[in-house]
């Protein structure tokens, strides 16, 4: 049994079905900033707000890296270690750039982790509600909202 917690209910199904299908250990699903919509397998909110910020981190500086290149943009980082491999994607949705973080282990490969994170992506997409008017993030929200999130993602 997973133990998906999310934000937003349309995510719980996708993510479900991703984790199962890629053999995902952990899972985390974000905005660019770090926001966290949506995470699997973390036991820790520090664990979960380490993930986001790092992940958050390194989509920045590969977009960086990809500007200098000449690259609109990177569309997927694989890291293959050991016993462990992490998958960082991005992707468009209707409510924006979203961003997964997926750690898998020696029963899941790369390219299986691919294959079924475009399926997610459809079908995210596809459960996606149409977008709120968007509204101005102030620096001085951030933080009252991603304590809002983390508490409502880690909630009993």
């Amino acid at each position: 049994m997973t133990n998906i917690q999310s934000v937003d209910p349309w995510v719980e199904g996708p993510l479900k079905t991703f984790v199962a299908e890629a053999g995902a250990r952990l899972a985390l699903l974000m905005t660019p900033a770090g926001q966290v919509i949506a995470q699997h397998g973390f036991t820790r909110a520090v664990d979960v707000m380490a993930a986001a910020a790092l992940g958050a981190a390194i989509v920045a500086s590969t977009g960086e890296v990809a500007k200098m290149l000449d690259e609109e943009q990177f569309s997927a980082l694989n890291h293959q270690g050991a016993q462990h491999g992490i998958f960082l994607a991005g992707f468009d949705s209707p409510r924006g750039r979203m961003v997964s973080l997926v750690v898998y282990g020696p029963e899941s490969s790369p390219g299986l982790v691919q294959v079924f994170f475009e399926e997610f992506t459809r079908e995210l997409v596809a459960a996606c509600p149409a977008p709120e008017t968007p509204k101005k993030v102030l620096a001085a929200d951030f933080e009252r909202e991603l304590n809002e999130s983390l508490a409502t993602l880690f909630r009993s």
